[in-house]
């Protein structure tokens, strides 16, 4: 089965490849990354960005690489993730070049991942997990539609407390 590519005004969302490291491994080891738990440690940083590729090839989907259209370089990760020990299908989102911040790529990419998760993945929930204290990804998380829902489980994060925002099934698909 091939990976879709999915594209929106601005933006082109592929299944990540070995060239999409150097991005992540930038993101992963600066100050912005604290909230990813990579935070200045290449090992951990390694992994992590082995594991995006790796979801893709166990369960045949995943964060997308986010790319402005026309160009290659990732700018971002955005979509459908879902760790054997995640209590909920999640869609997930880091961007990871500083200069993409504030622009409404995170919005326009997850919206796009949106529509993909519920026409062709065709879950019937999706979740964002969103540490305590990151406002800019739980404002994205209402932008989106999401709302707080304080009864749901979270991931285990050691010394965080995750927040679970639960993203609205759209009305045409209920």
């Amino acid at each position: 089965m091939s990976a879709p590519v999915l594209h929106t005004e601005r933006l082109t969302l592929r299944q990540p490849v070995p060239g999409d490291w150097e991005p992540f491994r930038d993101f992963m080891m600066s100050e912005r990354a604290q909230e990813f738990g990579s935070h200045r440690n290449l090992g951990k940083a390694f992994r992590s960005f082995a594991a995006e590729l790796g979801h893709w090839e166990i369960f045949g989907f995943g964060m997308f690489a986010v790319t402005r259209r026309g160009e290659d370089r990732a700018v971002a990760l955005v979509g459908p993730w879902n760790p054997p020990d995640w209590p909920e299908r999640e869609i997930g989102w880091m961007v990871l070049d500083e200069g993409a911040e504030g622009r409404g790529i995170a919005r326009e990419a997850a919206e796009g991942a949106l529509g993909h998760i519920w026409r062709d993945l065709r879950w019937d929930t999706v979740v964002s997990y969103v540490a305590e204290g990151n406002a800019r990804s739980a404002a994205l998380a209402e932008r989106l539609g999401a709302r707080l829902d304080p009864g749901a489980a979270a991931p285990e994060a050691p010394g965080k407390r995750i927040l679970v925002y639960r993203h609205p099934r759209p009305e045409e698909l209920s």
